[in-house]
């Protein structure tokens, strides 16, 4: 089980980054709100991490604190929630307000997400409510250490802040349309902007 990198961020292509560790490069796929919170490209980084083996692939998903990962391994726990749809559901809302929106049923937050309909939504209200109590007992007293916020942006081949947040929101679920629109949309209001705040704004207009 690989629990935890330290290393050197080397790239980030939303929701994916790799992290150099003694000269292996890890990929690991982090929720946006994760994701938002590293450093610049080329700083130290320290990421918890969750890893899922499956028969056709071995995959890293990563968290700045142990209390998301924790919420993650919840959500994963969950019917018919993969860690997929736990990524989705982790990046268009933090840990904290997907706690707000389960202990206050607000089933409408949650049917904004992509993949999460109704009938999700309302079942995800119900299993996690209980889960969410061994969530917080489960959860360590101190996490990782708090990381700088950065918002450079590194991808291993050329391509435009448009291009990384569109892809980044696909690969999330959104519809290509919708991620079209939205990219747009938070274009309008940050010219110049890096991938990651446009995918930010995105994420806030969906």
């Amino acid at each position: 089980m690989i629990g935890r990198l330290t290393g050197t961020l080397i790239s980030k292509q939303p929701p994916e980054i790799m992290i150099d560790v003694h000269g292996v490069g890890y990929e690991v796929q982090m929720p946006m709100t994760c994701l938002f919170e590293l450093p610049d490209v080329g700083e130290p980084v320290t990421v918890i991490t969750h890893f899922v083996v499956r028969e056709d692939a071995q995959l890293l998903y990563g968290f700045n604190t142990f209390a998301e990962r924790s919420l993650f391994r919840q959500l994963i726990k969950a019917q018919g929630v993969g860690p997929k749809l736990a990524l989705t559901i982790m990046s268009g809302m933090t840990a904290h307000q997907f706690v707000q929106a389960v202990t206050h049923d607000d089933v409408s937050s949650l049917i904004k997400l992509p993949g999460v309909g109704r009938k999700t939504a309302e079942r995800l209200v119900v299993e996690m409510r209980d889960r969410l109590k061994q969530w917080s007992s489960a959860t360590p007293a101190t996490d990782a250490a708090p990381i700088d916020f950065g918002d450079g942006q590194s991808t291993l081949v050329a391509s435009s802040p448009r291009d990384d947040a569109v892809g980044a929101l696909l690969a999330l679920g959104y519809k290509p349309a919708q991620a079209e629109k939205a990219v747009a949309q938070a274009m309008k209001t940050n010219e110049g902007a890096s991938s990651e705040e446009l995918i930010r704004t995105a994420l806030k207009n969906m």
